[in-house]
């Protein structure tokens, strides 16, 4: 993880020192925590905005496929590639993390596949997303993981809501888009491993104060670079409603959405029509498009 936040802070750096305009500095992102079918986000920001939010997906999104091997160690199942990266990063080698969703995979709508069975049948503890980011895992984890120890890591953080329409108001699962709710989570990750395995208490609390160090660090440094831009500016549209966590913590107003809270949805012309309009009215001047598949 450390490697991917170095090799990423130095290439968006990077090119901060190249006067072009936004729209020649633009980026296509990767986030497989939020994988869909060729989603795409709009800003109208100058380039540092869209380099807070790269950074931090790219600290939250990469997970290997695999654990690391060895057989006497508790077997920890993630569900989501953001919540096994954690994992990873706190258990190190004293834990074996395994990892349901692969990147490019949309928890939305994942369907489960025998494999899974096994893996959770197995599993000592089993850390999911929560806010039912992930119904199909969730509802084949209450079916077969009975013997495992079960923490919602995204419900330790106060939810937003979204309006699904028709009055039906639910929490807002994408609770990552803050690096200070991602510390909430790394807390939360650290004492259920603590719980499983209390022998490496130490180890495992030394690997997660590290990790909160890391991200306080990276949420003073999307601050910073917020700061650079003009308030009237500060606007993102977006094809996927997953970014309110985001918005809300570093004071970025969500000036509209293609789709709401999963990507399984499609919007109808009305909404698209809107969404022009939208783009139109605040100008957008810097274009990041998100291809997942």
């Amino acid at each position: 993880m450390k490697i991917i936040l170095n090799i990423t802070y130095n290439l968006l750096l990077k090119s901060l020192s190249k006067p072009l305009p936004c729209e020649e500095r633009g980026f296509y992102s990767y986030s497989p925590s939020l994988a869909g079918k060729g989603l795409g986000v709009r800003f109208s920001l100058l380039n540092p905005l869209c380099l807070g939010m790269l950074v931090s997906l790219a600290v939250m999104g990469c997970t290997p496929d695999s654990p690391r091997g060895g057989n006497n160690r508790p077997q920890v199942v993630a569900t989501s590639t953001i919540i096994a990266d954690l994992a990873e990063e706190i258990g190190k080698e004293e834990v074996q993390i395994t990892g349901i969703l692969k990147p490019g995979a949309d928890p939305h709508v994942y369907e489960p596949v025998p494999a899974d069975s096994r893996v959770l049948e197995k599993a000592h503890l089993i850390l999911y997303n929560g806010y039912n980011l992930e119904p199909g895992i969730i509802k084949l984890m209450n079916a077969t993981g009975d013997k495992a120890k079960k923490l919602a890591v995204g419900e330790v953080v106060k939810s937003l809501k979204l309006d699904k329409g028709q009055g039906k108001i639910v929490p807002d699962p994408h609770v990552w888009g803050s690096a200070e709710n991602v510390i909430l989570m790394v807390k939360a990750i650290k004492n259920s491993l603590i719980d499983l395995s209390p022998a490496d208490k130490n180890k495992l609390t030394e690997n997660a104060d590290k990790l909160i160090n890391e991200l306080q660090q990276l949420h003073l440094w999307i601050l910073q670079q917020i700061q650079t831009i003009p308030p009237e500016k500060r606007k993102l549209i977006t094809t996927h409603d997953a970014f309110q966590y985001y918005g809300n913590a570093y004071k970025i107003a969500i000036a509209g959405t293609l789709i709401g809270i999963s990507t399984e949805e499609q919007p109808s012309a009305q909404t698209v029509r809107k969404l022009v309009e939208s783009v139109k009215k605040n100008r957008c001047s810097c274009d990041i498009c998100r291809n997942d598949n």
